[in-house]
């Protein structure tokens, strides 16, 4: 994060924002780890609320002590959202396998897919089609099915499958 140096033109402000910085950076490196937070989000987040305070001419008394006080306010509430915050594993209006947009989408890449595969140089359209069949041949039927010998599959296979990864990436970056 860029960190944004605390200015003010109230001299009284800015001599309390010196004095208070070091405080501030060793509470917050000290408070971080256990909160989840970056030492600069607190330290910045702190910042706010004694210019806020300032603004509303209401400086704190124990400046020190209030910083102190406003850190820990700061873990907490970090430590309360990150509780609160949960990864969704997928988008709450998705309509899951069934979606008729995700439909059409995989369909599309599969499209997309057996194009760039029928393009593909040599035996590579027949040994990718097998590979990508829907009954899922075993590398000795599809070694029978090409003619070809069961250990030179894997060979061909990276061969292949690298014509197609450089057939594949201008129209993937082109998306």
């Amino acid at each position: 994060m860029t960190h944004v140096p605390v200015t003010t033109h109230d001299p009284v402000a800015a001599d309390l924002v010196a004095a208070l910085r070091p405080l501030l950076a060793a509470e917050a490196a000290a408070e971080a780890p256990g909160s989840g937070a970056e030492p600069g989000d607190l330290e910045q987040a702190v910042w706010l609320r004694l210019l806020e305070r300032l603004d509303a001419q209401d400086p704190p008394r124990d400046p020190r002590g209030w910083l102190r006080r406003a850190v820990r306010a700061e873990v907490r509430r970090t430590r309360r959202a990150v509780r609160r915050e949960a990864p969704l594993g997928r988008e709450p209006a998705d309509g899951g396998d069934h979606d008729p947009e995700r439909l059409a989408l995989a369909a599309a890449r599969r499209r997309d897919l057996r194009d760039a595969v029928r393009r593909l140089p040599g035996r590579c359209p027949r040994l990718m089609e097998a590979l990508l069949s829907p009954q899922d041949p075993t590398y000795r039927e599809i070694a029978g099915e090409l003619g070809i010998s069961q250990g030179s599959l894997g060979p061909e296979r990276s061969r292949c499958l690298g014509c197609l990864r450089r057939l594949l990436t201008p129209e993937v970056a082109a998306r």
